[in-house]
């Protein structure tokens, strides 16, 4: 770990796990709206969107955050990357709630729900991650880990997209429910981006 003689405004960590935390309610969400009837659907995904709007407020608390400080605890550039990958992993999660609302989906394939339990794990592992950032130790497993999900991801996502065009005859349903699989494994990606930053971080740092 290198030597540092100046100060550092530690603050960052409590923002980013704070910014990672609001991943894991969305992701639970998702998983709950999954089951839910389209009524029922509309309220979590009004929840959803709302914490959203909560994790977009954390993005800005750090992009302040970085604009107020001279003395980063690690790179100025690789702060803001991390900062916005998260923010792209709620975005892509609510996104994916709003079209399956929009859309009016009745009944979405089993295996949208193997997608959304692989989102909810990286959400968890993003989270736990975070504020072992302040010691850049014990974080090579988590990398490892969500670049696993993000592989089982994709296979969940090529067998998803072989039944839509196999099962689906009406071809605007299969353009609806294509795009909400779509969405789903660019969240997936989004979290391995996160994973990969840290992993970027940590090398820099060591």
């Amino acid at each position: 770990m290198r030597m540092r003689l100046t100060p550092r405004d530690s603050s960052f960590f409590d923002l980013l796990t704070a910014s990672a935390e609001h991943l894991v309610t969305g992701s639970k969400l998702l998983a709950e709206l999954l089951g839910a009837d389209r009524k029922t659907r509309k309220e979590i995904a009004k929840q959803l969107s709302d914490t959203e709007h909560d994790a977009d407020e954390a993005t800005h608390a750090i992009m302040r955050r970085l604009n107020q400080t001279f003395v980063t605890p690690f790179d100025r550039d690789d702060i803001y990357e991390l900062a916005s990958a998260l923010d792209d992993c709620m975005d892509f999660m609510e996104e994916a709630a709003d079209l399956i609302v929009l859309y009016r989906i009745e009944e979405l394939p089993a295996r949208v729900a193997d997608q959304v339990q692989v989102l909810e794990r990286a959400a968890e592992l993003t989270c736990e991650a975070m504020p072992r950032l302040r010691t850049m130790k014990d974080l090579s497993d988590y990398w490892v880990e969500v670049n696993r999900l993000e592989n089982q991801a994709d296979k969940v996502h090529r067998k998803l997209l072989a039944q839509l065009f196999d099962e689906i005859t009406d071809p605007i349903e299969l353009m609806k429910l294509k795009e909400v699989v779509e969405i789903l494994e660019h969240a997936a990606d989004a979290f391995e981006k996160v994973a990969n930053t840290v992993e970027t971080i940590v090398l820099k740092e060591s």
